[in-house]
């Protein structure tokens, strides 16, 4: 029963580590890096959570979201929780995603005044 135990422990623990690097994906199997595309548009919500943020657009009745990078790399370029707030009136760019659906890779985003949100530009690579 003790060795059972201790099985059961250790198959849990590498299944808990096992979460973490299943969430996480590539760039490049879900967003095309030739297919920039841009849109203008009232936000409707932005999740500053883990794995990646998101960010959701109202463009003229049509929903567009947008895939950010980790909360932790935002912040490091100057984002907040409340960067974005819905009513917020904003012009997002990114690379489009591979399936067609009205989904980015969050490039960069501006205020409504044209100010670039943050301290610059994401990549491909970013976390």
């Amino acid at each position: 029963m003790r060795n059972f135990n201790k099985l059961a422990l250790a198959t849990l623990g590498l299944a808990l580590l096992a979460i973490p690097v299943a969430a996480h994906h590539s760039f490049a199997v879900y967003f095309d890096d030739q297919d920039r595309v841009t849109v203008e548009g009232t936000v409707t919500a932005f999740r500053f959570t883990n794995p990646h943020g998101t960010l959701v657009l109202d463009v003229d009745g049509t929903e567009w979201r947008a895939e950010t990078n980790a909360p932790v790399v935002l912040q490091r370029r100057g984002w907040t929780r409340t960067s974005l707030r819905p009513g917020d009136h904003v012009t997002i760019s990114g690379w489009r995603a591979r399936d067609g659906r009205n989904y980015m890779r969050l490039m960069e985003a501006r205020d409504a005044d044209g100010q670039m949100i943050g301290t610059g530009r994401f990549g491909q690579n970013d976390g």
